[in-house]
């Protein structure tokens, strides 16, 4: 067991957060917890990594467990590079390492090779190396530089400082550091928030690939499903455990309350008829015996409880959108600066009325700039034109961190309401799950989820027919994504949708403009259409694919696809003497190793040791010849590749 809780129960302001819960988490679990904003889920991980304390019941974990937690609030040191973030994972590492450097610096002025000392300094040595290779310290900067990358970020800002990092790319960098850490339980807090799909999607691939005991947050149902086995449902202080991904817990959640239920109505059509019977033999007396023995039985009888069902949840629908234009805007040689970073490169863009589009692709390519140059946010060289009568709807990134936080919800939606539709205000905040007292409160102590429902909500008040969206899922729970995602199907405008969320953008978008190298490229297709074109499983394979393409380029200019005799020729000779290279290279490795393997034997022998040790230029020679491998290796892989690469165009041809 990893961690467990037995009757666990937690209370906030004499409100039940958690009431009398027992689960546990075993080696290699890989959880989901799903479940309203504001049902727990993030007081769960803090209860798991002891911010919070319980109440009530027990918490057991494992004794010297080690947890990583990505939290949604980060304290992070904004003088330290990204590189440096990354690193600090490896503490043991960096620890090991610096005591091996100063046992070696003892080695190279000490000569009482056969002092007890010495030797203890050997085994210490020998033991370090071990767990320094264990902990893969020899290959830490390459570990680092493919989390790093996977995470989208490239080797320009490797040693760039945190405080040139926005919010989400910072999280980014401690994510990395989680990962690389590798903890006995990893904690992750909403980790596709601020990630990209190709980001998403090698996370993805990386945590399926690794054995880590997990415990995630998300509403992005397809990480849920790609990622996780089992699922935790938290709701009304209480907590559901099915051993199952999050499509699949669905089906088993909507089964079991439906056996409850139809167990229920059984039973109480059991009480029912009893208790008239009870009624009818009570009086008289020789049918009195079998009335009590028909109150003890109900009295035995372990009534069927229906678990509680959440069942509230936003419910709009956008006005009719009025009409406008066939074109509703269009992007011309759209250029686009911050100093010296050129985030849009002679951008054209047309959007007709309609259009049902969706901006995907890293982040930092440009998607948010061209939506913020469309509306005339921002300024941008080239030409940008809205069309005739078009009436934006403008759902912007950071929309809920806009909001007047001193305002209350009710004070929002009526500031911003035109004076006919004022009197609607706290109608339509019920409409987005504000009732009661919720609609005074103030903006500045309303959740992440709240605030997105409050900005939703002020889209309602005036009619739009052009609507765009970035990132409009971030902080919404799965629920209110679906009230959305048919909303926005049912909208009969033009719609512009930025976002990372394959599921929610799955049938919405008929669309797809990929940004890529500062420009665009536009797909007449959904989500699916633009990853099935390419046949793959991540978006991550297309930069691949044409890293490639360029690499054969730069390889091989002089040979064209359609190769002619001669050059045919010369390829199939160019092909032999890579091949001969490769092969003189692996015997050197061979030998080489053969000789490091020699050595490491002779260093695992005490005696051997010692008289290797009496040579003070010994270990600057190892480490000499392990760098030459190091050196080898490298070059065979860059022959391999480009033997690889001249056999494929050889046989494109054949």
């Amino acid at each position: 067991m990893v961690v467990g809780f037995s009757k666990a129960s937690l209370f906030f302001g004499g409100r039940a957060i958690f009431n009398e819960i027992s689960f546990q988490v075993n080696p290699g679990d890989r959880i989901g917890l799903v479940g309203r904003n504001g049902a727990g889920k993030s007081t769960l991980l803090k209860l798991i990594a002891g911010d919070y304390a319980l109440d009530e019941g027990s918490k057991n974990m494992a004794k010297d467990m080690r947890i990583g937690f990505l939290r949604q609030d980060l304290a992070m040191d904004m003088e330290k590079s990204i590189m440096d973030i990354a690193r600090s994972a490896f503490d043991e590492i960096m620890r090991i390492n610096e005591r091996m450097e100063e046992i070696n610096k003892e080695f190279e002025v000490r000569t009482d090779y056969e002092s007890d000392a010495y030797m203890r300094l050997i085994e210490e040595l020998s033991t370090l190396s071990e767990r320094f290779g264990l902990l893969g310290g020899d290959n830490l900067d390459e570990s680092v530089e493919l989390v790093l990358k996977g995470l989208g970020f490239t080797p320009e800002v490797f040693h760039n400082k945190l405080n040139t990092f926005s919010g989400g790319w910072r999280m980014r960098a401690e994510l990395a550091r989680l990962l690389l850490q590798k903890p006995d339980l990893l904690l992750l807090d909403e980790p596709t928030n601020h990630l990209d799909i190709e980001s998403i999607m090698w996370l993805e691939q990386h945590l399926s690939d690794s054995n880590q005991t997990l415990m995630v947050v998300s509403h992005d149902r397809t990480f849920l499903d790609n990622v996780t086995t089992r699922t935790i449902e938290i709701t009304m202080g209480k907590a559901y455990d099915f051993n199952a991904p999050y499509t699949k817990y669905l089906s088993l959640r909507a089964d079991l309350r439906e056996k409850q239920l139809a167990t229920a109505k059984n039973q109480e059509r059991e009480i029912k008829q009893t208790e008239e019977l009870i009624e009818r033999f009570r009086a008289k007396a020789s049918k009195a015996s079998f009335a009590q023995s028909l109150i003890k039985k109900l009295d035995r009888m372990e009534r069927i409880e229906v678990d509680e069902e959440d069942t509230s949840a936003m419910h709009f629908r956008f006005q009719p959108a009025p009409r406008s234009g066939k074109v509703v805007a269009k992007a011309e040689g759209v250029k686009k600066t911050y100093g010296d970073n050129q985030v849009l490169r002679g951008v054209d863009l047309e959007i007709e009325r309609g259009d049902r589009m969706a901006f995907v692709g890293q982040n930092g390519q440009g998607k948010s700039t061209l939506v913020k140059a469309l509306l005339k946010e921002i300024k941008a060289e080239g030409t940008i034109e809205l069309g005739h009568n078009v009436m934006v709807g403008y759902f912007a990134q950071d929309q809920a961190d806009e909001l007047d936080g001193n305002k209350t919800a009710l004070q929002t939606i009526e500031d911003a309401s035109p004076e006919e539709m004022r009197k609607h205000a706290r109608s339509m905040l019920g409409a987005f799950m504000f009732r009661g007292e919720d609609v005074e409160k103030k903006v500045k102590v309303l959740s992440g989820g709240e605030r997105g429902r409050l900005a939703l909500c002020k889209l309602l008040l005036k009619p739009i027919n052009f609507l765009v969206m970035d990132e409009p899922t971030n902080h919404l729970d799965m629920t209110s994504k679906d009230v959305l995602k048919q909303s926005l199907v049912q909208f009969d405008g033009t719609l512009l949708v930025v976002s990372h969320d394959r599921e929610f953008l799955e049938g919405l978008v008929t669309k797809t403009v990929e940004f890529r190298d500062h420009q665009v490229k536009t797909l007449l297709g959904g989500i699916d259409y633009y990853l099935e074109q390419r046949k793959l499983e991540s978006m991550r394979q297309v930069e691949a694919k044409t890293a490639k393409k360029e690499a054969q380029k730069e390889l091989a200019p002089k040979q064209e696809s359609n190769l002619d005799y001669k050059a045919k020729k010369q390829a199939k000779k160019d092909l032999k003497s890579l091949t001969r290279k490769l092969e003189q290279v692996e015997e050197e490795i061979e030998t080489l190793e053969g000789e490091l393997g020699n050595w490491d034997e002779q260093l695992a022998d005490p005696e051997a040791c010692k008289e290797l040790m009496a040579d003070p230029d010994f270990y600057p020679k190892y480490e000499q010849k392990k760098a030459v491998v190091n050196g080898k290796m490298e070059e065979w892989e860059k022959i391999n590749t480009q033997k690889e690469l001249l056999e494929e165009q050889l046989s494109s041809v054949s």
